[in-house]
């Protein structure tokens, strides 16, 4: 069986073909760097957001949820730096009119596309801005979040007074963030409008080196639990040039990508920067006491964020797989059943002598718990290809030793094993096979 390399323009083309994401406003001509997900996309991205949900909160007694809005006063982003210093640097071609980021090109003479003279290089700032009210003044301008951290550490003190944490303790949070990229590239993976899983994790001054490894190997865990091959992902640390000047350690979990080694993940000692900067700026004590001790002081933070789109990214270059068989080929997506966006396949064996009805029965069962696709038309063999190439990880067949002995077949994407399993037993079965297969391991 020989295995044909993945390329960018393949997984567009799933994509695309079978409903995972389309070009925002396509009929239109489209909108750079804005995408929809479709009906597979949706579902797969949103079980990817419930599995790290369910990895960094539900199972974790010291960890907590929040959903910060995406409008903040004007002061967060002054106090986090950011409408000061959060910009790239941007030129201009003279000729062909198009911008670029001055420091990812190599030669700042000549215009990549054209060869057209460039501009000197000038400071842009990322955030998209907007005003709040009828007057658009100065007084009334207000920022699309370019991050969802900010919100985490400006509710520090109202987690903490309304809640029973005690530190070390963190806030979990995924939610939208915009960015005005001058340069967007690779599809979903740098965008406009994004989606962050972040996770702010509050230590005391002094325990937080030991966090910082504790949360690089977690995190490691979680792309192994996610069915993420091991050998394409790695850390990455940032050095001198790269390291923020809150940060006193960086790492960046990074996935090979068919364009090559890209971030997914940043993992960050961040010490007591945001906090302290906040509490300067709002006049509003965000320091801790500790029962236990009897100190008060401003927590560290150990930052985990994680780009959704990026691992849904990663998902489906690590999932896609083209399969050229003795005599057929065949495409499969690889997803771990817990993110797979359709669980089940339904299928009579024939449209006739009453598998159908047999099928709706499971079909309708089925749903409450797990959303499933019913097919019955054409050969199973082209059925089973159908789901393979969506990532269905489990195939049920309905045929006459169904009507003999109330069984069915359960056939499995990956290994294309098959297993006869009696019909009361089918939910059952999924839920072992989905629901109870992974163990949280969690610090």
């Amino acid at each position: 069986m020989a295995k044909v390399e993945t390329t960018m323009d393949k997984l567009v083309s799933l994509c695309k073909r079978r409903g995972f994401i389309f070009q925002s406003s396509d009929i239109y001509g489209g909108l750079s760097a804005v995408y929809d997900y479709g009906p597979l996309g949706v579902e797969l991205k949103n079980n990817i957001k419930k599995f790290w949900w369910r990895w960094m909160v539900q199972t974790r007694d010291n960890i907590v949820g929040l959903d910060a809005a995406i409008l903040m006063a004007p002061r967060v982003w002054e106090a986090s730096g950011h409408v000061e210093g959060f910009t790239d640097p941007l030129v201009d071609c003279k000729k062909c009119k198009h911008r670029f980021r001055a420091d990812l090109l190599e030669n700042l003479k000549a215009c990549p596309d054209c060869g057209g003279e460039l501009t000197e290089s000038r400071q842009f700032n990322l955030m998209f801005k907007t005003f709040v009210g009828p007057v658009e003044d100065s007084a009334s301008v207000v920022y699309l979040r370019p991050e969802t951290a900010q919100g985490i550490y400006v509710n520090f003190p109202n987690v903490v007074d309304s809640t029973r944490v005690k530190i070390p303790f963190g806030i979990a949070q995924i939610g939208k963030a915009f960015r005005n990229e001058i340069t967007t590239e690779n599809f979903i993976f740098r965008t406009r409008e994004f989606e962050q899983m972040e996770m702010q994790f509050f230590v005391k001054p002094g325990s937080d080196k030991e966090w910082f490894e504790r949360w690089k190997q977690d995190r490691i865990n979680y792309y192994k639990t996610l069915q993420i091959r091991p050998d394409k992902v790695r850390f990455h640390q940032h050095g001198p040039d790269e390291l923020a000047h809150y940060a006193a350690d960086a790492f960046d979990i990074q996935y090979e990508f068919p364009f090559g080694w890209k971030e997914l993940e940043g993992i960050h000692n961040r010490t007591n920067f945001d906090l302290n900067r906040h509490k300067e700026f709002s006049g509003k004590e965000l320091t801790y006491y500790d029962d236990e001790s009897k100190e008060k002081f401003v927590p560290f933070i150990i930052e985990t964020s994680a780009g959704a789109d990026r691992t849904v990214m990663a998902v489906l270059s690590d999932a896609y797989e083209e399969q050229q068989l003795e005599n057929d080929s065949r495409t499969v997506m690889h997803f771990a059943p817990e993110i797979a966006p359709i669980k089940a396949g339904i299928f009579p064996l024939v449209k006739k002598e009453g598998l159908p009805e047999i099928a709706y029965k499971i079909r309708d069962e089925l749903k409450p718990h797990y959303p499933v696709f019913y097919d019955e038309g054409g050969a199973v063999g082209r059925r089973y290809r159908r789901q393979d190439e969506i990532g269905t990880p489990f195939c049920i067949t309905i045929d006459f030793q169904t009507k003999e002995d109330e069984t069915v077949t359960i056939r499995e994407r990956d290994a294309m094993t098959q297993e006869r399993v009696k019909i009361n037993n089918v939910r059952s079965w999924l839920f072992e096979h989905i629901d109870n297969r992974v163990k949280f391991n969690t610090l």
